[in-house]
């Protein structure tokens, strides 16, 4: 009796493991059905939707999620654009990626599949040897096998004066011959993450 009263105990405790939410298992992002996306906007009323090609991303058990961008990712479809963006900018040489870290409600990662929350998620941006609190409004959805997706609900608008980058917007504009460049930047992204 006591034997079967120990494997009973064990079946019991493996299904509550098996039977545990999402939250605990580590969620990694799924680059190929997602997208980071940021506006420019020159001669006041010229803008332009640019990406970055290379990221990635994971959320711990514990809610900790860590987005990291290649800044040498950047796409502007113009070639010699992401040069200078590259180069005059953010000089990646130096700076290679820009880092958002945030701790996530427990909440938005016990969704079932279709169910939605709306969130601000708050959390730190470290750019260019600066780092800066920041937070997007996101809609997050449980979709199928354990995956979630979030997606900006509004841009975020980023001020590149506050990492330091006003000067290299200043050589952008000057070799372009352009009136002005803003510094306000409008940052929005949708991300599906995988759960492991």
């Amino acid at each position: 009796m006591g034997k079967f009263s120990k494997r009973v105990k064990s079946v019991l405790m493996m299904s509550l493991m098996c039977a545990a939410p999402f939250a605990m298992a580590d969620y990694q992002l799924e680059t190929v059905s997602s997208s980071v996306n940021f506006l420019s906007t020159k001669n006041v009323n010229v803008t332009e939707s640019h990406t970055f090609d290379k990221f990635n991303g994971t959320i711990t058990e514990d809610g900790q999620l860590v987005l990291v961008v290649d800044l040498a990712s950047v796409n502007t479809i113009i070639p010699i654009r992401n040069e200078r963006m590259k180069n005059m900018l953010f000089d990646v040489a130096q700076f290679s990626q820009a880092r958002f870290t945030a701790k996530l409600d427990e909440a938005l990662l016990n969704l079932s599949p279709g169910e939605r929350k709306i969130a601000t998620v708050e959390g730190e941006l470290s750019l260019t040897g600066v780092t800066e609190q920041i937070s997007f409004d996101v809609v997050v959805t449980g979709l199928a096998n354990g995956q979630l997706s979030a997606a900006t609900v509004k841009p975020t608008v980023i001020n590149a004066a506050d990492f330091n980058l006003e000067g290299g917007v200043e050589a952008l504009r000057e070799i372009a011959m352009l009136q002005n460049i803003s510094l306000a930047v409008p940052f929005s992204f949708y991300v599906v993450f995988n759960n492991n």
